[in-house]
């Protein structure tokens, strides 16, 4: 039997982001701690994006908005980002009413049509 580690870099999967599962109720204790859980995330070499499950949060309010917006914080000062995963549509109108954008899983980006979708064209459209 052969214990000896192998030589070479270990390997690391670029492609899948770290996951940070957030519960709540929030508490203003624990925000500091997350903060460097993601800042850790990112320094680890995982990626340039840490995805914060969101679902688990309960009913959104400014303590949600206020540890989300502390996250992006730490996680650009690192060098990343955060995106959130199964955020629901009261939470993402909640932070889109206090001006803070975050790329939410599922969803297709701004000005980028969904797959399958057609423009239809008036016949009185002028051509562009």
């Amino acid at each position: 039997m052969n214990s000896a580690r192998p030589l070479g870099l270990p390997h690391v999967d670029a492609e899948t982001p770290a996951v940070l599962v957030l519960s709540g109720p929030v508490r203003r204790d624990v925000v500091d701690g997350l903060c460097t859980e993601v800042r850790a995330l990112l320094e680890g070499g995982g990626g340039r994006v840490v995805v914060c499950d969101v679902g688990g949060l309960g009913p959104p309010g400014l303590a949600a908005v206020d540890l989300l917006a502390r996250l992006e914080l730490a996680a650009r000062r690192a060098g990343g980002r955060i995106r959130l995963r199964d955020a629901g549509p009261a939470l993402r109108a909640l932070l889109d009413l206090v001006g803070l954008r975050f790329q939410v899983e599922g969803q297709t980006e701004e000005r980028e049509p969904a797959l399958g979708v057609e423009e239809a064209v008036e016949s009185g459209d002028p051509a562009v």
